[in-house]
């Protein structure tokens, strides 16, 4: 089951905790042979969204796109015409063996997500951090959601079945 946890300290966006107008952290377990390969499980966890999700980022993107807030679709039209790797909506700023630092600034917000394989669990850690007053209320009116979000991807994969281990040459 998928659940709040402490902010991991070993994190390589634990710098950004102090000070943060959100960070929260959630955790589920994964099962022995899982793959290490965090680009794969984070691809894996954020391919499969809810059509509650789905339907609620399309309420969002109509909500937010006369207030200078970027869209869904504005991120994934980034992709093909700013040269940055992204997995699903979110800028890669890091890939290392066990974490994956994702994100996005923008004029109101900027904000971290991590996810970390540890032994035993997968930790997806969020950190905000808002320049101005549209980026606190929008925080506040998605908070909720955000936390049902990042359980309910965590739920999904761990039904779907981690991607496993591969023995190559074997």
């Amino acid at each position: 089951m998928a659940g709040a946890v402490a902010l991991p300290t070993g994190s390589r966006i634990a710098g950004l905790y102090a000070g943060a107008d959100l960070a929260d952290a959630f955790a589920i377990g994964l099962p022995q042979g899982t793959t290490c390969d965090i680009e794969t499980l984070t691809r894996f966890m954020l391919s499969d969204r809810a059509l509650w999700f789905r339907l609620l980022n399309g309420v969002r993107d109509a909500a937010v796109a006369g207030f200078g807030i970027k869209t869904s679709r504005q991120l994934r039209q980034a992709s093909s015409t700013d040269g940055v790797a992204r997995i699903y909506i979110f800028r890669v700023y890091e890939i290392a063996r066990d974490e994956a630092v994702l994100g996005e600034d923008d004029k109101h917000l900027d904000f971290r997500v991590s996810v970390l394989r540890r032994s035993g669990d997968i930790v997806v850690t969020t950190v905000v951090h808002c320049h101005n007053l549209l980026g606190r209320l929008y925080l506040a009116l998605i908070t909720p959601f955000h936390r049902l979000v990042v359980k309910s991807m965590l739920r999904r994969a761990a039904r779907r079945g981690w991607p496993r281990l591969t023995r190559v040459g074997i």
